[in-house]
């Protein structure tokens, strides 16, 4: 079987093969990786990580409390992986 188009007779498995390689071409093209830069400016310690987050707090007593929990979450972290 075969179907019309743009007045010409195109047959099934041509269609068929065309929708495969645009759909497995597009996905390829869409997952093959980007910019190298941004995988090499990752943190290596987490030290280095808590350096480059911004804390975006409204205001220092906001930023202060966002601090504080995060200290307490740590002691508890601590806390927590010291008795295994």
């Amino acid at each position: 079987m075969s179907y019309q188009l743009f007045g010409r007779a195109i047959k099934n498995e041509y269609i068929v093969l065309t929708v495969f390689g645009t759909t497995f071409g597009g996905a390829y093209l869409a997952t093959r990786g980007g910019n190298n830069t941004a995988a090499q400016a990752k943190p290596v310690n987490v030290q280095q990580a808590k350096e480059s987050v911004p804390i975006n707090a409204g205001s220092s007593e906001e930023e202060q409390f966002i601090q504080n929990f995060i200290r307490e979450a740590e002691k508890s972290d601590a806390g927590a992986t010291a008795g295994h």
